[in-house]
């Protein structure tokens, strides 16, 4: 694990000047990789590449960076780890590809496969996660390529006459020409998902790699040249094919899943540094914890937060879990200031607005393992492949009831819910908890009720879920001269040539797009700012592909998901250890904005600031902190995504 940055200047480079902008760039990403420095220029074509190194895999000078074939055709600074190298390096070893191996690094195995086979059919053998950039001296080409699922993130565009790229948007800032212009689609985009989506980053001509693909730029590149990325497999191709080719057994479907995520556990657990998991107690983290401990020849290393707000706290079913599963267990309990110190970080953390409050536990499990292990697993995945949301869980029949009735009577049914605040309703439900059965207790109902609202108004199927997604319904009305265009994953969608099952529309959107760009951008950046890699059995190539053959009745039964996944974990652990109503790992923001949080959010959110800053529509954002602090609704989700892109402004657009 690592962060990669560089440049090329098409028609070359003073070496000096590469040597200098190179350093910079690398230097900005050094909480990505503690270990070692490396840079690599070639003034003639005006190229330079640079890495920071958190050493996993061949500890060695061998496995330095960036990294040479051995032909001397290929230069490559790599961000990741490759899980099936090893194979990759017997395939080539069989068919005589393989060159007199330096050392036992994936990196190195990397170029020889490339060397052997060309990129793309290369990519298309990894199992893994990973960003690169290579320099191909023969062609004179610069190829960028990211893993499938987006696991690493990769920023590319142009700064002055040079094109940039890196792990991280600090890298691209530290360019000495590096003066781009905010994006307000973006902006609008991020207000309505609490991210920017794919290709888009909030810079004006700035873009994200798409996962599961590779964009290649010649030496003599201009700047108004766009090539398009060149996709090597396709996640949305799997599932249609899948409609055809599902699994019949629900016993062999429960085989080979244990079968396929133990073979993954196994690949991901290859290190030669202190190695653990997260543990949250959940179905997921718990699943991937106890195949971890059913390999191993000791106890495995797990972490979990706690938090003294019982609502938030999960730190006592992750304790259950792993004394039951025999691991070696640590936690730690944090209050309300502890976890609020995190909130000034995280605009550098992240580079760019970004506003899934679970940031901030996500930050304080992986500074907590990184006291202990540098690799920890984690269960992340496992939601977005076998339906483990709410609205996996009753999305599809909730629509197929509400299409019956005419639209006009389901805007007025959904405007009477929308309007009932959130803090009488939690008070009626919670009284009810101790009499309503198992599966409709829920926490935050009130907030649940007024988004069911926002469902029953929804237009189609389409609408419906994207209603689910959104924290905000009307975006471009809060951005000033704000407007909505489609993302990468959205054009995705919209491609489909034949009809899928609904739960599998669901699935495929949240993985194309709230997985790569909130979930796994968000634990990447809160594990690497403290130099943790972290690592997702869920997201093997086998396991992926074997759960959109899976049918959704293997997946969402009575009223509950992931029931596939329950049935491997129900092999380890016990079903009333496990099964309780969904948490999430989150903080009580809502109370924390009208209490510790409010001086920070009321002076972020004052009028006259707002206007200043001239992102947001100033009458809109008091009238929702106002609502919010006098509890007559809770917009929480909300006004963090203002408060986020308000404090991202400060660090970095303030002076522009």
């Amino acid at each position: 694990m690592c962060g990669i940055a560089g440049l090329l200047r098409p028609g070359g480079a003073d070496e000096g000047r590469l040597s200098g902008t190179i350093e910079r760039m690398t230097a900005a990403l050094a909480h990505r990789g503690p270990d070692a420095s490396g840079a690599w220029r070639d003034g003639r074509h005006g190229i330079a590449l640079g890495q920071r190194r958190l050493a996993i895999l061949d500890l060695s000078e061998a496995g330095a960076q960036p990294m040479h074939s051995a032909c001397g055709r290929y230069t490559i600074t790599f961000n990741g780890e490759i899980y099936n190298h090893l194979e990759v390096r017997a395939e080539l070893e069989r068919q005589g590809g393989a060159p007199n191996w330096r050392g036992h690094s994936d990196t190195e195995t990397l170029l020889a496969a490339i060397r052997q086979w060309g990129v793309a059919p290369a990519l298309q053998r990894l199992i893994g996660m990973f960003a690169f950039a290579l320099w191909d001296a023969e062609t004179r080409h610069l190829i960028l390529a990211r893993d499938r699922f987006g696991e690493k993130p990769l920023f590319y565009g142009w700064s002055g006459g040079d094109l940039v790229f890196g792990s991280e948007l600090k890298a691209l800032a530290a360019h000495p020409e590096w003066a781009p212009s905010l994006d307000r689609a973006a902006l609008t985009a991020f207000m309505r998902y609490s991210y920017v989506p794919a290709p888009a980053t909030i810079w004006t001509g700035i873009r994200k790699l798409p996962p599961a693909s590779f964009v290649s730029f010649a030496a003599d590149a201009a700047r108004e040249n766009w090539p398009a990325p060149q996709p090597y497999w396709s996640l949305r191709d799997r599932v249609v094919a899948a409609q055809s080719d599902r699994i019949s057994s629900e016993a062999e479907a429960v085989a080979r899943l244990e079968q396929l995520l133990s073979i993954a556990v196994k690949r991901q657990c290859l290190s030669d540094v202190p190695l653990g998991a997260f543990l949250s107690g959940g179905v997921d983290s718990s699943t991937i914890v106890a195949l971890m401990q059913a390999q191993a020849g000791q106890p495995v290393r797990t972490f979990s937060i706690g938090f003294a707000e019982g609502g938030y706290n999960e730190a006592e079913d992750a304790r259950r879990v792993a004394q039951h599963l025999g691991t070696d267990h640590t936690e730690l309990y944090v209050d309300a200031r502890t976890a609020m110190d995190v909130v000034p970080k995280l605009p550098r953390i992240y580079d760019e607005p970004f506003a899934d409050s679970s940031q901030i536990p996500t930050h304080l499990v992986a500074q907590l393992a990184r006291r202990h292990v540098t690799v920890a697993l984690s269960g992340d995945a496992g939601d977005e492949l076998f339906g483990g949301y709410n609205r996996h869980v009753w999305g599809g029949a909730l629509q197929a009831r509400l299409g019956r009735l005419p639209m006009p009577l389901r805007r007025a049914i959904g405007a009477a819910f929308s309007a009932i605040a959130p803090e009488p309703a939690d008070t009626i439900l919670r009284a009810l908890q101790p009499v309503l059965p198992a599966r409709l207790k829920v926490r935050h109902a009130g907030d649940q009720v007024a988004k069911l609202g926002r469902i029953i108004a929804a237009d189609g199927f389409d609408g419906l879920y994207r209603t689910l997604c959104s924290i905000d319904q009307d975006p471009a009305g809060t951005v000033v001269a704000g407007e909505e265009r489609a993302s990468w994953a959205a054009e995705q969608m919209r491609q489909f040539a034949t009809e899928i099952d609904p739960l599998d529309r669901m699935t495929l959107a949240d993985s194309l797009s709230y997985l790569s760009d909130d979930i796994l951008q968000k634990v990447d950046r809160a594990a690497m700012a403290v130099a943790l890699e972290t690592r997702v059995p869920f997201l093997d190539k086998d396991v992926v592909e074997f759960s959109t053959r899976v049918p959704a009745a293997m997946k969402v039964r009575d009223g509950r998901g992931k029931w596939l996944v329950r049935q491997v974990l129900y092999r380890h652990v016990p079903a009333a250890m496990i099964d309780r109503p969904k948490t999430g790992f989150s903080v009580p923001l809502d109370a924390w904005l009208r209490g510790p949080l409010r001086s920070w959010a009321a002076d972020l959110l004052s009028p006259a600031r707002l206007k200043r800053q001239g992102l947001f529509d100033p009458a809109r954002v008091t009238r929702m902190f106002d609502e919010h602090l006098s509890r007559r609704h809770n917009h929480s989700y909300w006004l963090w995504n203002v408060l986020m892109a308000e404090a991202w402004h400060d660090e970095w657009a303030g002076a522009r």
